[in-house]
């Protein structure tokens, strides 16, 4: 005879209490950009090694931790965080394993809590950072390209680590610009390196697919381009103004072709 199950069948395994991050004594907002990148990487790499034990997940598994997580060994269960484990008469299902699921549901909990509060801060702290790169370079004077277009530009040589970071890793490369593109005219060259594409930067991305839809929502609007380009052993960071249009007689908005890092 099955046993009758109260609704709370459904909530997780393990009691609310101390995040995943780095242990119950971690608190995001004490650490440095360096150490929120590595412990963003931390719950990234423990997500993928939970997915690697799946065996029914298609090759078109979708790339945001939101659809990652639930697709997590849930799924070789024929479930994910949002399906039933009863029937419809409210006794437990006998076709999966209800206590494994619902522990594995806990930690996804805890994993996406605690990859929301490490991304909060490391946006902050990456906005705060261009904040005042901004007002430094309030002094410096405008440089013209060739094209008649201007941005401001300084030289990186010999930052920290942490400096890297906080200005934002490249994360897309310019593989090659069509002349008299709006890319030719912002003065983006093959070989640059993409900092940051308005509002996208090394965090959101997501594969370039923001990139795509920023340059969709802003035609005919100015965009700030923050690009490390290397001369010799230099490394020169230029913020260009950028507008993307379609009547430059060429193919897209743009006129380049970028490449993810």
């Amino acid at each position: 005879m099955g046993i009758h199950m109260d609704d709370n069948i459904h909530a997780p395994t393990v009691a609310s209490g101390p995040t995943t991050t780095g242990g119950p004594d971690l608190d995001p907002a004490k650490l440095s950009m360096v150490e929120l990148m590595q412990e963003k990487e931390r719950i990234e790499e423990e997500l993928s090694a939970l997915s690697s034990v799946l065996t029914s997940v298609s090759n078109q598994m979708a790339s945001t931790l939101e659809n990652i997580s639930n697709h997590l060994d849930l799924s070789q269960h024929g479930v994910n965080m949002n399906s039933s484990l009863t029937t419809f008469d409210d006794f437990p299902r006998a076709d999966i394993d209800v206590a494994q699921i619902r522990t594995i549901r806990a930690k996804i909990i805890r994993l996406r809590y605690d990859h929301k509060e490490v991304m909060k801060y490391l946006e902050a702290g990456i906005h705060d950072h261009f904040s005042n790169l901004q007002r430094a370079q309030g002094d410096t004077s405008s440089v013209s390209n060739t094209n008649g277009s201007s941005g401001t530009q300084s030289n990186l040589t010999g930052n920290s680590s942490s400096d890297a970071v906080m200005l934002g890793l490249p994360f897309a490369r310019v593989n090659s610009v069509a002349a008299a593109s709006p890319a030719d005219q912002a003065g983006l060259k093959p070989g640059d390196k993409i900092r940051s594409f308005g509002t996208i930067n090394w965090i959101n991305h997501e594969r370039l697919s923001k990139v795509a839809e920023s340059v969709q929502q802003n035609e005919g609007r100015t965009l700030i381009v923050k690009v490390l380009r290397q001369d010799g052993g230099d490394a020169t960071e230029l913020n260009l103004e950028l507008v993307p249009r379609r009547d430059w007689g060429g193919r897209g908005l743009l006129g380049c072709h970028l490449v993810p890092l």
